[in-house]
């Protein structure tokens, strides 16, 4: 139940969620009471243009991506620890497993693998019931690594975890049964902060190895460079919402997580 509350109840506290609210108190108040209505309007309508331009969203992402920024030459470690979320199964017309927007992190860790940062690939993830069926995340992700040549014997899998707290407890079995002591993890970037948290909370010895960065020293500079730049990215941009409420939820999974004592 905690599973399914926390990440239903946050949807009303992102941006898009809160102006729906909005407008549904709008709505009802739109005939008796015009002026409460002319007013969640408009909080709905600043909501929305504060949280979907980019000089807004990127300073948020940046806030957490650049918490731990990787070092120049990323240190040897026993293990790489690869964290859920990256890949899509391989449901109809899907050929094959397909990896989503945080699927960069299955690649780094194959890039990390093959220049012998670590003899062994650790992934964790399972898969929530009630978001669809299939193999857990884990299986998905050893399918990619595999088909680009990691060495299966290479790979151990963990799919039961259904959220980093998990992640983390069951990690941190697999490193004590086979005397274990210091991982890198891979994980996206805005991710990062809250995952290491949690891991070292568990006593687990983990190096950061982030990936997946959606603000560059370069975007930020295009933001504006010139003064049309500077205009555009004022205006709202569905991508750029998106970025904000990840962000956001970050935010608030950090606040759940302490209030539970996870982090």
């Amino acid at each position: 139940m905690f599973l399914y509350l926390s990440k239903l109840l946050p949807l009303f506290f992102y941006p898009l969620g809160l102006a729906c609210v909005s407008l549904v108190v709008a709505l009802v108040t739109l005939w008796k009471r015009p002026r409460t209505a002319a007013i969640a309007i408009a909080f709905a309508l600043t909501l929305l243009l504060f949280c979907s331009n980019a000089w807004i969203a990127k300073s948020l992402v940046r806030s957490l991506e650049w918490q731990n920024l990787p070092p120049a030459q990323i240190p040897v470690a026993e293990a790489i620890v690869v964290l859920g979320g990256a890949t899509k199964s391989a449901f109809p017309p899907r050929p094959t497993v397909d990896l989503s927007e945080s699927g960069e992190r299955v690649i780094y860790a194959a890039q990390l693998y093959r220049q012998k940062r670590a003899p062994i690939i650790i992934l964790s993830g399972g898969r929530i019931d009630w978001r669809g069926s299939g193999s857990s995340e884990s299986a998905d992700m050893a399918t990619i690594l595999t088909s680009i040549g990691i060495p299966y014997e290479a790979i151990i899998q963990e799919p039961e975890s259904l959220n980093t707290y998990q992640n983390a407890v069951n990690v941190r079995k697999i490193l004590e049964s086979r005397g274990i002591n210091q991982v890198l993890l891979v994980t996206s970037a805005m991710h990062m902060p809250r995952s290491l948290k949690i891991f070292q909370r568990q006593g687990i010895n983990a190096i950061p190895a982030p990936t997946d960065f959606i603000v560059s020293e370069g975007e930020l500079q295009e933001l504006g460079n010139t003064p049309k730049a500077a205009i555009l990215n004022l205006l709202p941009d569905t991508d750029n919402l998106h970025q904000f409420t990840s962000a956001l939820k970050e935010y608030i999974g950090s606040l759940v997580y302490r209030l539970r004592g996870w982090l």
